[in-house]
């Protein structure tokens, strides 16, 4: 799978033993940065991994700042992602099920790099529910007019 990944400062070393792991598993890896843990704006790299997923480059992005939380705002800031804020398993596996969420964010000051492992694990493997889940993702991209 092509997998984009990108962080702020604060994940750059959780973001690069990610990106390492991902490769590892057969993934191809799109590291949009940043290489250095000098500051940056998580706003920067998470509009940089929506336009990746967004366009097609990548089919999935992984976003990771201090807590997830920045990053997860700017990325859901395109109207093509459904970034899910996720600490565990059950939530990453869940954003794909129900939400059919095509990132996921994480605090690299939150999540070890095991668990950010075994929520990536769950986020990849879990396909899209669909049925009645379906019209609600619509809504997220078509709101209902009043």
């Amino acid at each position: 799978m092509k997998i984009a990944i990108a962080s702020d400062h604060a994940a750059v070393e959780l973001k690069a033993e990610l990106a390492n792991w991902l490769r590892e598993q057969g993934h191809e890896v799109n590291d949009l940065g940043p290489e250095l843990a000098d500051r940056v704006d998580y706003p920067d790299y998470g509009y940089k991994l929506a336009e990746a997923v967004a366009s097609g480059t990548s089919e999935r992005g992984i976003a990771l700042c201090g807590s997830g939380i920045g990053i997860s705002i700017a990325v859901n800031r395109h109207p093509k992602l459904r970034c899910a804020l996720v600490s565990e398993p059950l939530s990453a596996a869940l954003a794909r099920e129900h939400n059919n969420a095509n990132a996921i964010a994480m605090g690299a000051r939150l999540t070890g790099p095991d668990m950010a492992k075994a929520c990536i694990d769950a986020f990849l493997g879990t396909d899209f529910a669909g049925g009645r889940h379906g019209p609600r993702v619509d809504k997220l991209t078509n709101p209902p007019q009043d």
